[in-house]
């Protein structure tokens, strides 16, 4: 049965005990101290347990009181949040998204402005992870997340294939002419041990022993890379931008599908409006992404004029000038 408990004696107990003073707590809250102590009294009446030991020169929480103030600091703060919006005439739903730390820098993070511009209403809260994600554990309402699309429990749509390669720095990748050199390099592994064989056996070479330090993040890894640590194996779309600006090169065209990026979310928990906005901005978004990679592959070539045509140009402009 729910108790009903009078919320000004909740606010003068949360203030209260934050500020450990019955005087102090009846400043912030514009009322007298007696009133303060009275309605900390009533709580604890109510409850039936002391929040408080009063002691001569202040207050001290009781076992009690320390297990109810983080809670009722949260559950205000929340209130106080959704008075807010409200007050500002724009009431907003909160949507928690996990992801993986690779796909949120490797491309969410260039687009997100996007979404906030198109879906100003909605509260995004975005928390990294390194792929190893408990969707309601951790109170997400969708979860970005790397592998092949069967998770326990969850419904997943395919998002965007994830090819691996490898990368290195670019004074390392010089000396790369084969791939059977990359056995005198230091190679960089992730958790899952399979990778770098099968990317050996995709491009044609024997897997030498690998005994590179493992890590569970792309992102560290190619950061690591970047420093001259060793050869890494990541997703490179993830990664063209450091592959554009030259922090990082790709010693070897061959790649291995070892997953894909996709969004999921628990089968049991219905889907809100918030969750479905961000759903379609996120699938209409790889779309445009696609068309423009296509529109690009396929513009023809500009042509380039031979050395004698430009030659010959440049006499019949000199000739009319005379």
């Amino acid at each position: 049965m729910r108790r009903h408990l009078p919320l000004n004696a909740l606010r003068a107990f949360e203030a209260s005990a934050r500020l450990l003073s019955f005087t102090r707590a009846g400043m912030e809250l514009r009322v007298t101290q007696t009133a303060i102590s009275h309605q900390v009294k009533q709580l604890e009446d109510t409850l039936g347990a002391s929040l408080f030991r009063r002691l001569p020169r202040g207050l001290v929480l009781t076992d009690e009181g320390l297990a109810l103030l983080p809670v009722l600091t949260d559950a205000l703060d929340r209130i106080g949040a959704a008075i807010d919006r409200i007050e500002a005439k724009g009431t907003s739903e909160v949507v928690t998204v996990g992801c993986v730390a690779t796909f949120a820098t490797g491309w969410l993070l260039q687009r997100i402005d996007r979404f906030k511009r198109a879906h100003p209403y909605i509260d995004l809260r975005l928390l990294t992870n390194n792929n190893r994600v408990d969707i309601a554990g951790d109170g997400l309402d969708l979860a970005l997340r790397f592998g092949d699309g069967s998770w326990h429990g969850t419904k997943a749509i395919h998002l965007l294939s994830a090819p691996l390669s490898p990368v290195c720095r670019p004074d390392i990748a010089e000396r790369l002419r084969k791939p059977s050199d990359l056995a005198q390099e230091f190679l960089l592994r992730s958790y899952r041990a399979e990778e770098w064989p099968l990317w050996f056996a995709v491009a044609g070479a024997p897997c030498p022993k690998i005994q590179g330090p493992i890590f569970d993040s792309s992102v560290a890894m190619a950061e690591a890379a970047a420093r001259g640590v060793g050869v890494g194996l990541v997703p490179v779309a993830m990664f063209e931008n450091e592959l554009v600006t030259g922090r990082l090169a790709r010693p070897f065209a061959a790649e291995v599908p070892a997953g894909s990026y996709w969004l999921s979310w628990l089968k049991s928990k219905d889907t809100t409006p918030g969750m479905r906005a961000f759903r379609d901005w996120l699938l209409e978004t790889l779309r445009a992404d696609a068309s423009e990679v296509e529109r690009a592959e396929a513009a023809p070539a500009p042509r380039l004029k031979s050395k004698a045509k430009a030659k010959g140009k440049m006499k019949v402009a000199r000739k009319r000038r005379r």
